[in-house]
């Protein structure tokens, strides 16, 4: 009795991913993937703006140095991420706030006229 080939368990096998799995979502799905942050970077972020919320502009240096002043870091790493996640935040906001303002103002406009003839 011939059998197949076996795998021997000391020797590793590879799988290999065909490029049709990787072609099949939209390439704006593939490279729309967020940044991955930890739950200190994001929690610290948070308190700071509920606590500071005039004291970051959405821009990052004045947000980094707004960072080194309320907060002791131990490294540069950790306070220029929690300095970008605030910035990243603001500008959201800021992005969601003209998009309600802009949503408002043409129902605002259309006002039927009232007997004008």
């Amino acid at each position: 009795m011939v059998a197949g080939p076996r795998l021997d368990s000391t020797e590793s096998s590879k799988v290999y991913v065909s490029c049709d799995l990787l072609m099949s979502s939209s390439d704006s799905e593939l490279f729309s993937l967020g940044k991955v942050r930890t739950d200190t970077v994001k929690r610290i972020s948070r308190e700071l703006l509920r606590r500071f919320p005039d004291r970051f502009t959405g821009e990052f240096e004045s947000d980094k140095q707004s960072v080194n002043d309320l907060v002791i870091t131990p490294s540069k790493r950790l306070r220029n991420r929690i300095a970008g996640y605030i910035t990243r935040l603001k500008i959201v906001e800021a992005e969601r706030a003209a998009a309600t303002e802009v949503a408002v103002e043409p129902a605002e406009i259309q006002q039927p006229d009232m007997g004008t003839e």
